[in-house]
């Protein structure tokens, strides 16, 4: 059962809110995060991706880049930017992108809990990424980026939640991007054993996003002995059926030899092929294809998605291993520098834009994976195939820090 704890959140001035709270240090190249802080010293990206204020070419994983992170927190934090509350308590936090609403429970999660299953993953990590964020929490003593977080809605659970959005809000403002803000604090003791009780009930938790910030935590966790406030890790835990999973797409580089003609007749041994299709593929199992300027619909054949495997299902698995793989040789998306992976967030108009510009050769444009098949193969202990999900909103780092 899930074990939550409150805790003295380090929150931004809400009048300083729209300037303080950024994306994920993880969903940006240095060079961007550079563009979008500048002329805003109080841009968390001064935190998260403190590169950008030491000279061009700097390593990212040198000492200094944490030092200067470190500085920049404790910058904020003398100004009054960033204040820590006086008392440990829950918090919530909606986020509205367009018709789409969720609303998230932030708090502490066990590092234990974690490092024994009862909250679940379904990716691997990258040693020198969890490196660099051990390196990160570490220095700073504090955890700047929650972990996306999900259970399966309890619908009394829910209804509570959102009873309690009825007060005054801690923050409430409207990014860049169009996406809205806002956060509550519940400090009432009736309202924190509530949470804590409700979600003793919930068998399990799934990491949604975030698996090498939760690795990291639980590093740090267990090299200081599961001491003071290291022993749970910060996360923002949301209703399975509030999820929004946007596709992630492919695109690549060259056809392996084939022409367009050639690559479509093999196609045709693997799906039913519709000349001028959509570009969204409205159902699992269908995949988009961009090549020599039109959109041809995909539908896998029936015998490729028979498995009773979920993992084998999975369209980014079926594209993979009948696709991917024996046509254009690749073995190892991870690795492999003839594929690109494109969050469904930029449309299929970015998909076009990158083959139209000569870069690439086509793109498959990919049904989203579904929060249930995430679910499914988190319990079955697997692992899914990478770039399989795209979440959003994403959650903006500074809206909630936690001090360890």
């Amino acid at each position: 059962m899930a074990t939550i704890r409150p805790f003295a959140a380090l929150l931004p001035k809400p009048s300083l809110a729209a300037r303080i709270c950024e994306l994920p240090y993880d969903v940006m190249s240095s060079e961007e995060a550079r563009d979008m802080a500048a002329g805003n010293p109080l841009s968390f990206l001064h935190v998260s991706k403190p590169e950008i204020d030491l000279p061009q070419g700097t390593d990212l994983y040198s000492p200094a880049v944490y030092a200067q992170g470190k500085a920049n927190l404790d910058r904020l934090m003398s100004d009054g930017s960033l204040a820590q509350d006086s008392q440990p308590c829950f918090y919530l936090y909606r986020q509205v992108m367009g018709a789409h609403s969720q609303v998230g429970l932030v708090a502490a999660a066990s590092c234990a809990e974690y490092l024994e299953g009862t909250i679940k993953k379904h990716e691997f990590t990258r040693p020198d990424k969890e490196d660099d964020r051990v390196r990160h929490i570490e220095t700073l003593n504090s955890q700047t980026g929650p972990v996306f977080l999900t259970y399966r809605s309890r619908p009394n659970l829910d209804e509570w939640i959102r009873q309690r959005m009825s007060g005054a809000p801690l923050v409430d403002f409207r990014s860049a991007d169009g996406v809205g803000h806002t956060s509550w604090r519940i400090a009432d003791d009736a309202g924190i054993r509530f949470l804590s009780e409700e979600f003793a009930k919930v068998p399990f938790l799934y990491i949604a996003d975030g698996h090498h910030r939760s690795a990291a935590a639980a590093r740090v966790f267990q090299s200081r002995g599961g001491q003071g406030h290291s022993a749970n890790f910060l996360t923002v835990i949301f209703p399975h059926n509030q999820m929004q999973i946007l596709p992630y797409n492919r695109v690549l580089k060259d056809l392996q030899g084939l022409t367009a003609e050639q690559l479509l007749a093999k196609l045709g041994t693997l799906f039913e092929i519709r000349p001028n299709g959509a570009p969204r593929p409205s159902r699992k199992h269908e995949l988009g294809l961009f090549l020599a300027g039109r959109w041809y619909g995909l539908t896998f054949r029936p015998e490729l998605t028979a498995s009773g495997d979920a993992i084998e299902r999975l369209d980014v698995t079926l594209l993979q291993k009948h696709v991917l793989a024996p046509l254009f040789g690749i073995d190892d998306p991870r690795t492999s520098k003839r594929i690109h992976f494109v969050g469904g967030i930029r449309g299929t108009g970015e998909l076009e834009k990158l083959v139209a510009s000569g870069e690439f050769a086509c793109a498959f444009s990919m049904y989203p994976t579904s929060i249930e098949d995430l679910m499914t193969i988190a319990d079955a202990g697997g692992i899914m195939p990478p770039k399989s999900t795209w979440f959003e909103p994403k959650l903006r780092d500074a809206m909630f820090c936690h001090m360890i």
